[in-house]
């Protein structure tokens, strides 16, 4: 486990254009899955990462929070699976189902998309407002699986509370911290070089 911190790619950004399986479904999500929302939530996750282990329950619990909301939610998971067998589709299926998420949860088989959107742990987070301009990108809250902290979702609740509510973002946000994502040998992004 080497410990890594989000890119913190310019708020502005726009949203990168995607299409990855919905290991759930099997259907197809882009970017136009969500067109009739006003906010989307990106989140890169895996299956085996202590940091997401951590933080799976809120994950699922604001799923059910914002499903009301006018809200997209996508979790999308990049590792390489001949490393990490573990976050192959079928194991993200089953941690889907076991923790009840409602939104999909795509495989970027090929690694581009995360290195579209700059991902580079697990967790990380891109919030992207109604024209898909990135608004947040950071962590969740301060809680760590090293620490006694109660995992609340703080951080992001609140950029999403935000761009919901038509108002603007805190631009003060911190990096979120996991796992780097498990790039294929020879396939690591030029961001880290």
């Amino acid at each position: 486990m080497v410990l890594t911190a989000s890119t913190m790619l310019k708020l502005g950004t726009s949203a990168p254009e995607f299409q990855l399986p919905d290991v759930v479904s099997g259907q197809s999500i882009s970017l136009a899955t969500f067109a009739d929302r006003k906010a989307l939530l990106v989140m890169f996750i895996c299956q085996h990462c202590p940091f997401v282990k951590h933080i799976q329950f809120e994950l699922a619990k604001l799923g059910q929070d914002y499903q009301s909301q006018s809200l997209g939610i996508v979790a999308i998971s990049a590792n390489d699976i001949q490393s990490h067998p573990n976050d192959d589709p079928e194991h993200l299926l089953a941690m889907a189902s076991n923790l009840g998420f409602n939104f999909p949860v795509c495989f970027d088989e090929t690694q581009e998309v995360a290195k579209q959107y700059t991902a580079a742990c697990t967790p990380d987070f891109f919030v992207f407002d109604q024209q898909r301009q990135l608004v947040y990108r950071g962590q969740l809250d301060d809680s760590r699986p090293s620490n006694d902290l109660m995992t609340t979702g703080q951080d992001l609740r609140a950029a999403l509370d935000a761009v919901l509510a038509n108002q603007p973002v805190n631009p003060e946000q911190k990096p979120s911290i996991g796992c780097n994502i498990k790039w294929r040998p020879g396939n690591e992004p030029s961001y880290f070089g």
